[in-house]
């Protein structure tokens, strides 16, 4: 049974930094392409990042562009999304998502994603 699952959100106050966390279990991790994604109450959801399995290449929404880095260490199973110079637009869940190969054309709808983790909430906040 495939399972992700993330950790490392919390609060934060503007200008912070906060690293988050998705382990997986019950795939072969080094064959999927992983994505970062956020959805804040009455939003719709969006694509912060992805890193794709072949080649390791990543992609960032243009919001947090210059700001997340997203890597992945495939020995351990886990995909990292490193946030800084955080600001209150930030605060949302924040979901990983894993893709068979790699990001695709259109990775930041998260439509082709196969299996999803359960979220963790980041809220950045004076």
């Amino acid at each position: 049974q495939v399972q992700l699952v993330e950790s490392g959100g919390g609060l934060v106050q503007p200008g912070g930094s906060l690293r988050l966390s998705c382990t997986a279990s019950g795939l072969t991790f080094h064959g999927y392409a992983l994505g970062w994604f956020r959805q804040a109450p009455g939003k719709a959801r969006e694509g912060v990042s992805c890193i794709s399995s072949s080649d390791g290449s990543t992609f960032y929404g243009s919001s947090v562009k210059g700001r997340f880095t997203i890597a992945r260490d495939n020995a351990k199973n886990t995909v990292y999304l490193q946030m800084t110079s955080l600001k209150p637009e930030d605060t949302a869940i924040y979901y990983c998502a894993a893709e068979w190969k790699d990001c695709g054309y259109a990775w930041k709808t998260g439509s082709e994603y196969e299996h999803w983790g359960q979220g963790t909430q980041v809220t950045v906040s004076s």
